[in-house]
């Protein structure tokens, strides 16, 4: 049975001592049989993960560089958030895509300096509303997904975890029906089967997308909806908490 992920993407919030309090708040909670990351904004890497360190508790970083070093102002390497104690790395973001124009391949890039670094890459998928009334959702989809595995290989997937995310329902408090998420969900696992059965049985495949305590319960008991990747209610340790425990 695949374990349940629960990410905290803090995107760029907080300061200092919110991202402590928060820290502090989630540690003293009860996680439930949920497995519990964060992803705080990049200068607070080293400060969350040395509170981290004797927790159970996963560092993940909100990007990562698609090179190894040299001349990438604003950049970081996948080997230094490694030696900031980061266990994951989100890659492929909505955001990322859509405000800050990173292509298919870029992503791809990405997802391998990530698994080279023996970070475990987040990759996230999905479709804006206008390709959701499109009907095109299946396909931008496996586009993104495919180039991740064009990439890495299935050997790569295998490696990581796969949070689909539909653009309309981030940051709206819009959310996709459980029915809807699921749909997806099986798709992606689907299309990795026809690959490696193995494989996309064991990777994990989030939903992100406006989770919170009143609708994480149904949305985890979908078949195919192995965690989430939550935004606005990972900055509050009681909702962020609430969630882990309806695993």
């Amino acid at each position: 049975m695949r374990a349940k992920l629960i990410a905290g993407n803090w995107k760029m919030n907080g300061n200092l001592q919110s991202a402590i309090d928060l820290v502090e708040g989630i540690m003293a909670g009860d996680p439930g049989k949920a497995r519990l990351a964060v992803c705080p904004p990049a200068v607070y890497l080293m400060k969350v993960g040395g509170m981290l360190a004797q927790s159970k508790i996963a560092l993940g970083a909100q990007n990562v560089c698609d090179r190894e070093s040299g001349a990438f102002t604003g950049e970081i390497a996948a080997s230094m958030l490694k030696e900031c104690g980061c266990s994951y790395a989100i890659v492929g973001h909505s955001e990322r895509r859509a405000l800050y124009g990173e292509s298919d391949e870029l992503i791809a890039a990405r997802f391998a300096m990530a698994l080279q670094a023996g970070i475990t890459p987040i990759l996230c998928l999905g479709e804006t509303l206008d390709e959701r009334e499109d009907g095109v959702t299946e396909a931008v989809v496996a586009r993104q997904l495919d180039a991740a595995i064009d990439g890495s290989g299935i050997a790569g997937i295998a490696q990581s975890v796969i949070a689909y995310e539909p653009v309309w329902a981030i940051g709206t408090g819009k959310v996709a029906s459980p029915a809807q998420a699921q749909a997806v969900h099986a798709f992606i696992r689907d299309r990795l089967a026809q690959l490696d059965s193995e494989v996309a049985q064991q990777v994990q495949i989030l939903y992100g997308g406006s989770m919170n305590p009143a609708n994480a319960a149904e949305l985890l008991s979908q078949s195919d909806i192995d965690g989430g990747l939550i935004g606005g209610a990972a900055l509050k340790a009681n909702d962020f908490l609430a969630i882990a425990q309806a695993v």
